[in-house]
């Protein structure tokens, strides 16, 4: 049985080496060219309609606004991550790794809208009278055939198991930090249950109200203590910018506890953390935005490419620019990168407003992807089983939260990435089967004066 457990971790590790990264960056290639390089060619428009229309009331059919909607994959996207995981690109990719983010990010987007318009060309409504949609759901009544008929139910299955060990992981960043201050891990995750299951038992209307008010405050929270510490390291500003565009395409050598990383490394961990942080391509963003109101596919999957900016281009930058103006990457050992940030602010702010900022922004994080997270899961068991099963994965989920603080899970987290795979791959191979269509109604939208008007 061990042998067969540790085959399949060894298949994992392989897996999301050169293959994942093909898969991902290569559909997502693929797709923004066929798309004529939508996420670039409209790139004023896209500003227009999300940043200078946030608080619009928005027109059409849906359960919640498309702010709500975005901000709802946007609470998912933006995670611990966000602060944890660029400096560990950075540590082991160099400064070069941040460019190579940025390029995912971007190119990335090409999945990220084309999965949204289709979530919401295929969403349904529910027996609650909700709209639902997603991978499931397109992958199915749009392909037609016995291949889509397969790869729906296999989506929605893995999301639906990923999660558990997945939310258990994201318990575990909060606990160890009230670990900190003497709070037992099972009030950790008896509290974050409590407060969380409020939420979720309202349904999305209450989760997207919620994901309104919080995924703006937090994000803006992070970003300002950040800015002040760019601040404070003003001069070293242009160098990190130079060493980010140099080390995208030359090594970066090794100095003081920075061991050196090559230009495979860069690309490698760059391209890892932008597919990681805004989760283009991996179909989980669409779930949330299948029940936004919009008069037209395309007009939601505008705020796909938003979260993209917002989440890779703002707040994964603003870490990484933390690092890199203190150069810390260069003196904190690899195997202690992820409190690089940590570090940082409590050097400039001290430790208690310092490392209070860093500390509330990973728990807000955490809290936020839970809320989502469970939604998705939800809405998998929805589509398999039915609402009254989707009710019993709430409460599993919730279960989730408490195991990962308390232990008792951790078998399932070798298996994480192995579901993930088994999510990913099917989704990107219904948005490059159904890619004629969303080319169709993206020129539709584009080709509409109604809908489409040059500044």
């Amino acid at each position: 049985m061990q042998s067969i457990l540790d085959g399949l971790i060894n298949f994992s590790n392989w897996l999301w080496g050169i293959p994942m990264l093909v898969i991902l960056v290569g559909g997502s290639v693929f797709l923004t060219i066929k798309l004529g390089f939508v996420q670039f060619r409209y790139l004023p428009f896209v500003v227009r309609e999300t940043f200078g229309k946030m608080f619009k009331k928005s027109e059409g059919e849906g359960t919640v606004t498309a702010f709500q909607a975005a901000t709802a994959a946007l609470a998912s996207a933006i995670g611990a991550s966000n602060i944890v995981g660029v400096p560990v690109a950075i540590a082991f990719g160099g400064p070069g790794a941040v460019f190579w983010m940025w390029v995912i990010a971007l190119i990335g987007a090409g999945a990220k809208f084309s999965e949204i318009v289709l979530g919401i060309r295929y969403r349904e409504k529910n027996e609650e009278g909700e709209y639902v949609g997603g991978p499931m759901y397109y992958l199915t009544k749009g392909m037609k055939s016995k291949v889509g008929k397969a790869l729906g139910p296999i989506f929605a299955f893995f999301l639906m198991i990923e999660l558990v060990p997945s939310i258990a992981t994201q318990t575990v960043s909060v606990v160890q930090t009230a670990e900190t201050i003497n709070i037992p891990n099972w009030v950790s995750g008896l509290v974050l249950a409590f407060i969380i299951g409020i939420v979720v038992f309202g349904g999305i209307k209450r989760i997207a109200n919620v994901t309104e008010r919080l995924v703006p405050f937090m994000a803006l929270l992070y970003i300002l203590g950040a800015i002040v510490i760019i601040i404070f390291n003003i001069t070293e500003f242009p160098k990190a910018i130079l060493l980010i565009f140099k080390h995208a395409f030359t090594p970066a050598a090794a100095t003081g506890g920075f061991a050196g990383a090559t230009l495979a490394q860069a690309i490698r961990w760059g391209t890892a953390r932008g597919v990681y942080s805004n989760e283009s391509g991996m179909g989980t963003a669409p779930i949330a935005h299948s029940s936004a109101i919009t008069d037209h596919p395309v007009r939601q999957a505008l705020w796909g490419l938003f979260e993209n900016i917002v989440d890779t281009l703002i707040v994964c930058t603003a870490t990484a620019f933390v690092v890199l103006v203190t150069g810390l990457y260069e003196t904190t050992p690899a195997s202690q990168a992820a409190s690089m940030p940590s570090l940082a602010f409590q050097n400039i702010l001290g430790d208690a407003l310092g490392g209070g900022i860093v500390t509330l922004s990973i728990t807000l994080f955490v809290i936020s992807t839970i809320i989502v997270i469970i939604y998705y899961g939800e809405k998998q068991a929805e589509y398999l089983f039915g609402i009254k099963f989707a009710k019993v994965m709430r409460v599993i989920y919730l279960l989730a939260i408490f195991l990962g603080a308390y232990g008792g899970i951790e078998f399932l987290y070798q298996f994480l990435d192995l579901f993930l795979a088994c999510i990913i791959i099917p989704n990107i191979i219904g948005l490059v089967a159904l890619s004629d269509e969303v080319v169709k109604i993206k020129d539709d939208f584009f080709n509409n004066p109604k809908y489409y008007k040059k500044a």
